[in-house]
């Protein structure tokens, strides 16, 4: 037993006691970037037999689930994780967390139409207004689109870009908050380096690096 100020212990080998209360490590925690295809729904299992995204993950002990939803139609970065606080903060709608979305609408839309796609609309459950909106290129009688929510409301860009009469024919959701698709390929997932696990912990307020455990693909 050592009592003394300053003295270390290893919690995978000592026992910690504070005023008579025994205190367990923390459990280590798994942070996990997919690059979802379309077909998959994000959920851990589909009652109607459907594809879902853990069937993408490789086969490991880690019981993750997906923060938030990408709609079975729409591709790109999901995350993945048993931190269950750490989910809950990135989908509150007060902290705004920016989720940023490559869109191919139908028809061509120009620079001068960009204050319109930044105003807003009125959706069936309210205001809806992007963070950004800008034009990424013309492609024959389409145009991609970058476009930055904060709320995460279903189906909200596909609803938008509808609204402003230019239905959405591929999504793709390449950020969320700081954490960035990049060149993972479609189908593949990775442990979120520590560098994105620092930047999700000034997110949520500084709180202590998190351990890290991934599962490699």
């Amino acid at each position: 037993m050592r009592l003394e100020p300053g003295a270390q212990a290893d919690p995978d080998r000592d026992v910690i006691v504070v005023d008579g209360r025994r205190i367990e490590p923390a459990a280590a925690r798994t942070y996990l970037l997919l690059h979802k295809p379309r077909g998959y729904v994000t959920t851990r299992a589909d009652p109607r037999g459907r594809a879902v995204v853990l069937d993408l993950l490789p086969r490991g002990p880690a019981r993750v689930f997906p923060v938030g939803r990408l709609d079975a139609e729409t591709e790109g970065l999901l995350l993945l994780t048993d931190d269950g606080p750490l989910a809950n903060y990135l989908l509150h709608p007060r902290y705004e967390i920016p989720r940023v979305y490559d869109a191919q609408v139908e028809g061509r839309v120009r620079e001068a139409d960009l204050p319109r796609w930044r105003a807003g609309a009125v959706l069936e459950d309210g205001p809806a207004v992007p963070k950004e909106a800008r034009v990424l290129r013309a492609d024959g009688t389409t145009t991609w689109m970058q476009l930055t929510f904060a709320e995460g409301r279903k189906r909200e860009v596909r609803r938008y870009a509808q609204a402003l009469g230019h239905p959405v024919r591929r999504l793709i959701r390449v950020q969320f908050g700081p954490l960035r698709l990049g060149s993972l390929r479609v189908g593949a997932s990775r442990p979120l380096t520590e560098v994105e696990l620092a930047a999700l912990n000034r997110l949520r307020g500084g709180n202590p690096s998190p351990i890290l455990r991934g599962l490699d693909r």
